[in-house]
């Protein structure tokens, strides 16, 4: 029997989904963010699998430097860019000697470039605030900064420019039309490479695809807006969550499970208890009702989820058995639909899983 919780990832399902999202930005690179341990898939799992075939991705995006070196190590020779830049100096000469590209975003990583001596410029990437309001220059300084980037010996030119969206996951919100108008405005005539388009903005704001694009959410085969799904974009889920009945219980009516006794059964029934909780990164606050997938049908989950295992109500007629295999989301049961439930994002629920849970790479 193979170890559970784990979270089978499909080769298939990334490469097909990396395919996807070049129809939809035809005429940009593809800058694939790994971060997060590739989005709870597996930095390396995931790096490989977008990079080693015909079509793969242009370059990855990455949190931390760790992160870059990492990929570095395990044989990924693209285009890497650190997408909150560097944090201390000392770093430096590590970047220029990997070949990393940085965000600048702040003017301290500025001053840090003006009194550091490197053996060859860093390519760089000048963050615009244009209206997300956490990182980046603001219109207001952008001039003076761009002018003292372009003085430095120590960063290749041309200079690249990029912003980020607040609102892109809002296909209605005006934001993100007034984010593209303010970028474009101020970079019209400056050269280098743009990017704008996170996965929202790839699928819902053509108008911001630019050079490149930065898919996240999207490559998992996730949709970034809530009551949205993936599949609706011909995008496939690439992780499937699963673990397995460790028990099969009868229930009476009015009997109570887990801690804190709150739920209680309204008739007779039978309980499968699954072996995954919180512990694994499974949120504890997962409400009655939410479901799993077992034998070709969804069950509730009941009671309170615990460390490391959780109840389900199978029903009074269920022939379930131990060891069956219990999808908590994938391909029959959508992450996007299991984190409304839960009242967070799929994105939180696929970057939370713990080391507990065995990664294994699929076809």
């Amino acid at each position: 029997m193979k170890p559970f919780p784990r979270a089978e990832i499909s080769r298939q399902a990334l490469q097909h989904n990396l395919a996807r999202l070049r129809q939809i930005a035809p005429h940009s690179q593809v800058m694939a963010v790994v971060k997060a341990n590739g989005y709870g898939h597996g930095l390396l799992n995931v790096a490989h699998c977008v990079a080693n075939y015909q079509g793969g991705a242009d370059g990855f995006g990455l949190a931390r430097f760790e992160e870059a070196l990492e990929l570095r190590a395990g044989g990924i020779t693209g285009r890497l860019l650190l997408l909150e830049g560097f944090f201390r100096a000392s770093d430096l000469p590590l970047i220029v000697e990997h070949d990393i590209e940085t965000v600048i975003h702040h003017e301290s990583q500025l001053d840090m470039l003006e009194q550091t001596s490197l053996k060859k410029p860093l390519k760089v990437w000048l963050k615009i605030d244009s209206g997300m309001h956490r990182l980046g220059f603001s219109i207001e300084q952008f001039s003076g900064i761009y002018q003292r980037l372009m003085a430095c010996p120590y960063v290749a030119k041309p200079i690249n420019l990029m912003t980020h969206f607040a609102c892109a996951d809002e296909p209605d919100n005006d934001l993100t039309q007034t984010q593209i108008n303010a970028f474009e405005a101020l970079t019209v005539n400056l050269g280098g490479e743009r990017t704008l388009a996170n996965s929202a903005g790839t699928l819902f704001w053509p108008q911001s695809q630019a050079d490149w694009i930065r898919p996240g959410i999207a490559l998992y085969g996730v949709s970034p807006v809530v009551g949205d799904k993936g599949t609706n974009h011909q995008l496939i889920p690439a992780m499937e969550l699963v673990s397995n009945l460790i028990a099969v219980r009868a229930h009476k009516a009015g009997d109570s499970v887990g801690y804190g006794a709150y739920w209680q059964a309204k008739q007779d029934t039978l309980l499968g208890v699954v072996a995954i909780g919180y512990g694994d990164g499974y949120p504890r606050n997962a409400p009655e009702g939410t479901p799993v997938w077992l034998n070709g049908r969804r069950v509730p989950i009941v009671g309170r989820v615990s460390m490391d295992m959780l109840t389900v109500d199978l029903g009074i007629n269920a022939t379930d058995k131990v060891g069956d295999s219990v999808q908590l989301w994938g391909q029959a049961l959508a992450v996007e639909e299991v984190a409304e439930h839960i009242g967070t994002i799929a994105y939180e629920l696929v970057t939370k899983l713990t080391p507990r849970v065995t990664v294994e790479l699929l076809p």
